[in-house]
């Protein structure tokens, strides 16, 4: 063979963090290592990866052809090096989830599959769904649990769970005592909302097509409890999942708002890079999520 798997891991830990002093850093090993590592593959085939831009560097044309294949071959060999160590330990599974689907569904998950893997590795990266979709494609997680929608090419995208956001307000607010609201009760409210990039404000925006540019938005949030302590306290109104607002619409301590001119109905979605190769370890973690389609989370 006419590279080593040495190489081949240098080049894709640069191309995940695009500098060679932090991809040495991850590998453990000098910079100068991984700088003649790169150096000999690129030398032997001939051929550049990466275009040079001041530290950085950035996979070219031949760089992204071969990193998808890279990174299937990297994950069938640490699956060998397990079976010929006659290892029943199960590879790492690096999951991504958006606020919501975090508190309310991928922790639960996680337990369950600890539960039936005692020990196995697993860690869940919990960011909005611009930010998980980001980490898919770069290789950064094996796959994503998003509330809004992606339309990268590169993914296998899927629908998962059915879900709704709900319009909420404090019990002190006008709109709590009204039955149901209009486009201009819309208008004139003041809202508090997720940041964007998050797929609940994608949701919303679609939701609200044709009355965002009025809206009245003084505050954006990346934690839905925030958004919530700010309504209750009468700032204004907001847009959350229903489920983050199940334990406080029982309680009353929040009121939902109808809106029946409006859909606010949406998905949630499990993505996958379309070339990515699927381990044991994560053929399981799918297998559970398929499991968790139909099964109601338990409100913490």
């Amino acid at each position: 063979m006419q590279f080593t798997l040495r190489q081949l891991e240098v080049f894709l830990a640069i191309a995940r963090t695009g500098n060679m002093t932090r991809a040495a850093q991850q590998l453990q090993m000098s910079q100068s290592a991984a700088s003649s590592a790169l150096k000999d593959l690129e030398t032997h085939f001939n051929t550049l990866l990466f275009d040079r831009i001041g530290k950085r560097l950035h996979l070219n044309e031949q760089g992204n052809q071969l990193r998808p294949k890279a990174e299937r071959l990297m994950a069938e060999a640490g699956e060998l090096e397990q079976s010929l160590l006659h290892s029943d330990e199960t590879s790492p599974v690096k999951i991504g989830a958006t606020l919501t689907i975090a508190n309310f569904l991928a922790l639960q998950m996680v337990s369950e599959y600890l539960g039936q893997y005692p020990n196995a590795p697993i860690s869940l990266e919990i960011n909005n769904t611009e930010h998980i979709v980001e980490q898919v494609l770069n290789y950064e997680l094996d796959m994503g649990l998003i509330e809004g929608e992606s339309h990268q090419t590169k993914l296998c995208v899927t629908p998962w769970r059915d879900d709704r956001l709900n319009l909420f307000c404090s019990t002190e607010h006008p709109l709590a005592s009204k039955k149901a609201v209009n486009d201009q009760d819309l208008l004139d409210a003041k809202w508090i909302l997720r940041e964007l990039g998050s797929g609940t404000r994608q949701n919303f925006n679609r939701a609200m097509h044709g009355l965002v540019p009025e809206m009245n938005i003084i505050l954006e949030l990346r934690e839905t409890e925030a958004i919530k302590r700010a309504v209750k306290h009468n700032i204004g109104v907001g847009c959350l999942s229903e489920l983050s607002l199940e334990e406080e619409l029982k309680r009353g301590e929040l009121v939902r708002i109808n809106c029946p001119e409006r859909d606010f109905s949406r998905k949630l979605y499990l993505i996958v890079h379309e070339q990515k190769h699927i381990s044991h370890s994560l053929k399981k973690w799918l297998d559970l999520c398929d499991k968790w389609k139909i099964i109601e989370p338990q409100v913490p």
